[in-house]
């Protein structure tokens, strides 16, 4: 250790010896001080921003040349040669700094605006500073079109899980990576009431925000470039490379508890109130203004490593947030946003082995401990008097394990070839607790507490990647190929005995029903079920441990005919050890019209492998409606039952993506509007319940997954964005938004019933996931030390339907939110606002009808929660 720190201690030094600190002011010709201008050390990775006084320090080799660069603004590079630098920029004739991506384009030299495909570009520190969401999925809610992601509640795993998507497709059709490597998805698929019924998905709040440098979001078919999963797109997250600073946050934050009086019928009053979660959970508390309380900090420092130019960036995160409880169903009563304590830690690191090698290494760790409300157990529906009377609310907790590494070495030749060999290693683990609940066979003697069981996905991913820039090539030309190793493992382990067991009067479990019987509940005349109410525990007769590999080489290639064309093409086989191979294409194109406005356009096919946890997944649970509640079993892919029934061994999705779209630039404003078409066929969804009584499989209903609906989608995206310098203070407008239009083509559900294979119900539900639009108007102003921030995000219509086959119509509702930021110092920054201003509630549905969550409000447009105030500290040393 002692050598260690040596050396550790040498490497700084030799570092911190070789640099020299500069510091200055930005301006613009008016002698106006410029907030936010990038400021790089040229052919490295260390930068800064100007302060809200246009104020700059920054540590360098000595000679170096830095460049400054701004949005509408001429870039000027400056050779550091002495301590102060001062610099004048001068507005351009409509050229923007254009962000070198990772997605879209192997081509190192591609930018957003010159890419043959739409690519989002969102700088997570600006959109972080400017807003109160405090996770991923809501921060590109309602900054990103097409993007969609919502919280949950009595839906399992996915109040702890936000399912998200793009262009309304399933949240396992999204492709997330990270620094350019493959992120391993949740273990989780989502079942109950909400998006992507059927679909896993990728846990984006598992990254902590304040490790994100910026997002990057290709929203077009990208399967032939990355293979599986990217048939909407793909969403990159780049990790914080800087150095030299520490930068961090505090936030506090609320729920208003008052619903507009939409209350649970009972209430002694329209105040907020609470669930009694030490006594039966059927009870309530003090009354609360407020609830859903939430406390974030975060921080965020690097460090150089040696004299080349090395780093090492670290995060850590800690988020405990409170449950919010909203008015419900009489037959509901807990409904509303989980309890969640998470820490998140992240590093992010590259040490120059020579002038054109590096090791690079990032990854980290997430664990979440949660809480939500399950379905509430009223009289006659799975309650023992003795232990609860007048029902009970149980609550499913979980202990969520999120952790991933990745390294590598990249190089280039002296020919010009670069080379990126890598290994990305992730693991997600899912242990479920269920809480005040109850086995009702036990009676008296059951515990009120049990180990659920869970389940875990590891992947392990290997690339090797080559490229080589041609300029001599026409106007430039860029090939890439390579090849991907991928395992997977899925399992499902058991839970307690008393989490899943029925037993029979004298106390054991039944093994043998001809001679074992459950006791008989007095209210219904029914055998008391087995297992823990609220979510029944996995069985040994669940427990899965299943593995595949795949296989993958690909090619692409860029080429610049001209200046002003670029064609570009990819081509990826893939091979997977359970269901075969697959061969994908893509075209684009990218026209030059003008000087100010570029024309662009794709076609490819893609493909979506059936996830493990969609071939193995299986488990027995209670579902409850208005009418009762009835024993289900889902059966895995793979079982007797499940061919019993005609379903098919489940394969991959096949989709067509074709867009067509525009780009223009005039001055200090920009535009882009990009129309898509994703056909996809075979998609797998999950079916409606089969009357399963006549097998003796001990439930009455069975479900399974199966390659069910083909879709089509048409869509349009539009980004409008305006930015002005004025003497009163600095003016932005960005105005973003999706037209989305997805139709059922076909189901296909062979000889069976097609009402309950997928039904009007079922296809409600995917239906929803894909909204007809969503509109968003972000202002922004900045003078000197003040910024202020207003957003108006227009959700559509979204309709549902429930338990009596009516159509729940959710009507469409318009979100305010409201920041304010004052920089009291260079260092610290203060921040207060709102997030949904006007308090602003989904449409309150029939209590009669009976959703699927239970409650007023499904899963749908802006959550369920209310308007959301915070304060948030911001420092900079």
């Amino acid at each position: 250790m002692k050598k260690i720190a040596l050396l550790l201690f040498l490497l700084n030094s030799a570092f911190l010896f070789a640099q020299k600190e500069v510091s200055g002011l930005v301006k613009d010709k008016s002698g106006n001080p410029l907030p936010g201008v990038n400021i790089v050390e040229k052919g490295t990775s260390n930068g800064v921003s100007t302060d809200f006084e246009g104020s700059f320090r920054i540590k360098v080799k000595e000679g170096a040349t830095l460049v400054f660069s701004y949005v509408g603004f001429t870039t000027v590079e400056k050779t550091a040669s002495g301590d102060k630098i001062n610099i004048v920029l001068s507005e351009n004739d409509g050229q923007v700094l254009n962000d070198v991506v990772v997605v879209g384009s192997r081509n190192a030299k591609r930018t957003v605006v010159n890419s043959a495909v739409p690519i989002d570009v969102i700088n997570v520190k600006d959109v972080t500073t400017q807003s109160g969401k405090i996770e991923i999925n809501q921060l590109l809610q309602y900054v990103a079109p097409s993007f969609n992601a919502n919280k949950q509640s009595g839906s399992d795993g996915a109040d702890h899980v936000d399912p998200a998507s793009l262009r309304g497709m399933g949240p396992d059709q999204t492709l997330v990576l990270i620094n350019g490597k493959r992120r391993h998805q949740s273990s989780l698929i989502n079942l109950f009431g909400t998006r992507g019924r059927g679909n896993t998905g990728t846990d984006l709040n598992a990254i902590p925000a304040a490790s994100i440098k910026r997002i990057e979001i290709l929203r077009d078919g990208a399967s032939a470039q990355y293979g599986s999963d990217a048939i909407a797109g793909v969403i990159n997250i780049v990790t914080n490379d800087n150095v030299d600073e520490l930068t961090g946050s505090v936030t506090y934050g609320v729920f208003n508890t008052h619903a507009k009086g939409e209350f649970l019928p009972g209430t002694p009053n329209t105040k907020g109130f609470r669930l009694d979660q030490n006594g039966n959970g059927n009870s309530y508390g003090k009354d609360q203004d407020f609830d859903g309380g939430s406390v974030r900090v975060a921080a965020n420092y690097g460090t150089g490593i040696g004299s080349k130019g090395g780093y090492v960036n670290v995060t850590g995160e800690f988020l405990n947030k409170n449950k919010t409880l909203r008015p419900a169903y009489d037959f509901r009563k807990g409904f509303g946003d989980a309890e969640m304590t998470g820490v998140n830690l992240f590093a992010n690191l590259a040490i120059p082995i020579s002038d054109k090698t590096e090791f690079y290494a990032f990854g980290g760790s997430n664990f979440r401990d949660t809480d939500a409300y399950a379905f509430t157990r009223n009289d006659g529906e799975r309650v023992v008097e003795s232990v609860y009377p007048g029902g009970y609310t149980p609550r499913i907790t979980s202990k969520i394990n999120d952790n991933s590494i990745a390294a590598g070495i990249r190089t280039e030749s002296s020919g010009g070839w670069k080379f990126d060999l890598s290994n990305t290693f992730g693991k997600n683990k899912f242990q479920y607790d269920i809480k005040g609940t109850i086995n009702a066979s036990l009676e008296e003697k059951s515990p009120h507490e049990f180990d659920a069981g869970g389940h875990s996905l590891l992947q392990n991913t290997t690339n090797f990647d080559i490229s080589k820039n041609y300029e001599s090539v026409l106007s430039g030309l860029n090939i890439a190929f390579g090849a991907e190793f991928r395992v997977e493992q899925f399992e499902i382990f058991a839970g307690e005995e008393g989490s899943y067991a029925t037993y029979d009067t004298d106390g054991k479990p039944i093994t043998d029903p001809t001679t074992q019987s459950a006791p008989i509940d007095p209210v219904t005349g029914e055998p008391r079920p087995g297992g823990s109410q609220g979510f029944p525990g996995y069985s040994p007769a669940n427990e899965v441990n299943k593995d595949r590999t795949n296989f993958s080489l690909y090619t692409d290639a860029e080429l610049d005919v001209t200046e002003a064309w670029m064609v570009s093409g990819a081509l990826r086989f893939e091979n997977y050890s359970d269901f075969g191979s697959t061969l994908n294409g893509k075209l684009a194109s990218r026209l030059k019209i003008t000087d100010h406005i570029n024309a662009r356009g794709s076609i490819s096919t893609g493909f979506r492998a059936p996830s493990l946890a969609q071939i193995y997944y299986n488990l027995r649970f209670t579902n409850f409606n208005a009418s009762g509640a009835t024993e289900v079993l889902l059966a895995p892919n793979d079982s007797p039952v499940t061919r019993a029934f005609g379903i098919e061994k489940l394969n991959e999705e096949k989709a067509i993506n074709a867009s067509l779209g525009f780009t223009a630039s005039f001055g200090d404003f920009t535009a882009t509007i990009d129309g898509y078409y994703i056909q996809v066929k075979d998609r797998i969804v999950l079916t409606g319940y089969f009357d399963a009584s006549s097998l003796n499989l001990g439930v009455s209903e069975a479900q399974f997954f199966a390659n069910g609906v083909d879709t089509s989608t048409h869509g349009l995206d539009l980004v409008f964005s305006w930015k002005k310098t004025f003497d009163f203070g600095q003016f932005g407008a960005t105005l973003v938004g999706n037209i989305n239009d997805m139709k059922i083509d076909k189901v296909k559900n062979g000889t069976l019933d097609e009402a309950i294979f997928f039904g009007k119900r079922e296809k409600a539900f995917l239906l929803a996931s894909a909204p007809d639009n969503k509109f968003g108007l972000n202002l922004t102003y900045a003078k000197n030390k003040f910024d202020a921030g207003l957003a108006f995000t227009r959700f559509s219509k979204v309709v549902l339907v429930d338990y009596a086959d009516e159509d729940d119509v959710y009507n469409p509702r318009l979100i305010t939110d409201l920041t304010v930021g004052y920089q009291f110092t260079k260092s610290l920054k203060l921040t207060l606002g709102s997030n949904n201003l006007f308090n602003v509630y989904p449409t309150k549905q029939d209590e009669q009808g009976n959703t699927e969550a239970g409650g007023y409000w499904d899963a749908v447009q802006m959550g369920f929660s209310g308007a959301y105030y915070y304060a948030r500290l911001g420092f900079n040393f």
